[in-house]
């Protein structure tokens, strides 16, 4: 048993040596101190010894056992040491180099136009209400003036969600929402996306952004909403700004126009970019239509008022001469970092 104990702890003693890993240490470890390990097993041989020699044998099985688990435990602490010398060193970071450029947020050209038409219009009294974008055909049409048999739907591809439902067209359906729960005088501006049906390309997307504007008082005419259209042109686009109204027709509004401004690009001379022409238009407008205010329990024998349209993505990519509406929606860094 001697011979057999000496045989053991000198293989025990070479194995650990050679380990080189923590996990073969661990498997030595239970190999021969665990409860079935080959010094434990020693031990549970003494019965077949004599009394004499039995003190003898334990205490050399218990001297073994002692100077293999003081080996384990001094090779596991030594791989300790280097796991964490390797690591310290692969974490290592060198402050000489140079470090690497974190980009900063910025706002996107469409909510910085936003913004400054938002300031604009609040400078001038109006509030800013918001409405859903899922919209019932009540609000986007009906009480619009556009009755299910008018012409008017067919120059708007609706997305429909059911048969009574879809996704509104135009930011108007917050007005109708404002006439119902405000009484007069009433002075907001509705911003928000809207939905059609339309192709994708230079000048379209079938996601886009509208702003839609109201007064509805008293003693309002077309002096009014001319007036505070120029107010806001000359904001946008500079002081020497010329605003010009063309006939035109909506069902919501009666008369209603087509609003130009000089062009940006050539300041009225003609260009490329307004066709030659000088202008560039920008919005629809007009005198809410008496059917409108009735629709929403205002008499129109007492109040008048006035509407208009703004398309927030023609506006940005002509203040920053954008030359493809897509721009705006493709997030690519190389052009947001240029605003």
């Amino acid at each position: 048993m001697k011979t057999q104990l000496e045989a053991i702890s000198t293989q025990a003693k070479l194995a650990i040596t050679e380990a080189q890993t923590q996990a073969e240490i661990e498997n030595l470890r239970v190999k021969y101190l665990g409860k079935k390990g080959e010094l434990t097993a020693i031990l549970k041989q003494m019965g077949s010894l004599s009394p004499e020699e039995r003190p003898v044998m334990g205490q050399l099985v218990n001297q073994a056992k002692a100077e293999v688990e003081a080996l384990i435990t001094e090779k596991g602490e030594l791989m300790q040491q280097k796991a964490l010398e390797q690591k310290l060193k692969d974490e290592t970071i060198d402050i000489t180099l140079p470090a690497t450029e974190i980009s900063k947020g910025k706002l996107h050209p469409l909510n910085t136009v936003l913004n400054d038409m938002i300031d604009i219009f609040t400078s001038m009294g109006f509030d800013v209400v918001d409405g859903p974008e899922v919209e019932t055909d009540y609000y986007n049409f009906e009480c619009l003036n556009v009755p299910a048999d008018h012409p008017a739907r067919d120059m708007q591809d609706t997305f429909y969600l059911a048969e009574n439902l879809l996704l509104r067209t135009q930011t108007s359906a917050a007005q109708i929402r404002t006439m119902e729960n405000r009484k007069p005088p009433i002075r907001v501006i509705c911003p928000g996306r809207v939905f059609r049906a339309d192709e994708v390309d230079a000048t379209h997307s079938p996601v886009f952004h509208q702003i839609e504007g109201l007064v509805v008082d008293k003693g309002i005419t077309m002096c009014d909403l001319k007036g505070v259209l120029e107010e806001f042109a000359r904001e946008i686009y500079g002081k020497d700004t010329a605003v010009k109204f063309r006939p035109s027709f909506f069902p919501f509004t009666e008369p209603s126009v087509e609003v130009d401004v000089t062009c940006s690009e050539c300041g009225g001379k003609g260009c490329r970019v307004c066709k030659g022409s000088g202008w560039i238009e920008i919005l629809g407008a007009g005198m809410v239509h008496p059917n409108v205010l009735r629709s929403c329990g205002i008499d129109p024998e007492e109040y008048s008022g006035f509407a208009f349209g703004i398309g927030l993505d023609r506006l940005t990519t002509t203040r920053y001469k954008i030359s493809d509406i897509r721009l705006l929606f493709e997030n690519d860094k190389r052009f947001l970092d240029q605003f």
